[in-house]
């Protein structure tokens, strides 16, 4: 595959497909990206899991219970999502592999790029994304980044149809835009 591009079907797919998200690298600093990215997905309704060794066992990150490993996680993670550095996404995705079932995709953060690592993966059977935000590209797909005066790329003129607090739109509802 080639990594460079990824089309809008390929990124909206996994989004729309996956249910159980690791999050690896999650920081419980809160103005840290990891922690927004964490809590994010969590108020979209995915099911969570922040990986990081370094806080003590049923803490939580962004609403999401903290384990130390991926094989720590008491059920089956559908997407791994890396937020470490280039070089350490090889040992996740190493690890990923060991997993029983199989997640259905490795995803690298902005910055985080391994081809090797993307190659053994898909290799495996799973679909790789790589350098781009699972919270930005969900924005992007529901319409949410427009209210903030990015250029999602998607004109619409219905109104966007909001659920209770701030601005929170899931994929695949009704006034999204670019559906």
């Amino acid at each position: 595959m080639n990594h460079d591009s990824y089309s809008d079907a390929y990124i909206r797919g996994i989004l729309e497909s996956v249910r159980t998200i690791a999050v690896v690298g999650a920081s419980a600093n809160e103005v840290r990206p990891s922690f927004f990215v964490t809590k994010y997905l969590v108020a979209k309704g995915y099911r969570v899991f922040a990986i990081n060794p370094g806080q003590p066992p049923g803490a939580e990150i962004g609403g999401a219970p903290v384990f130390a490993r991926l094989a720590d996680v008491p059920e089956a993670i559908d997407m791994v999502d890396v937020f470490r550095n280039p070089s350490a996404a090889a040992g996740v995705v190493d690890e990923a592999l060991r997993l029983d079932p199989l997640p259905k995709v490795i995803w690298m953060q902005l910055g985080v790029r391994n081809d090797e690592a993307a190659a053994k993966a898909e290799a495996a059977g799973l679909s790789v994304v790589m350098n781009r935000c699972p919270k930005i590209e969900y924005g992007r797909f529901s319409g949410e980044i427009g209210w903030t005066g990015f250029n999602s790329g998607k004109l619409s003129s219905k109104k966007p149809l909001l659920a209770g607090g701030f601005q929170h739109r899931r994929l695949g509802e009704p006034g999204e835009s670019g559906s």
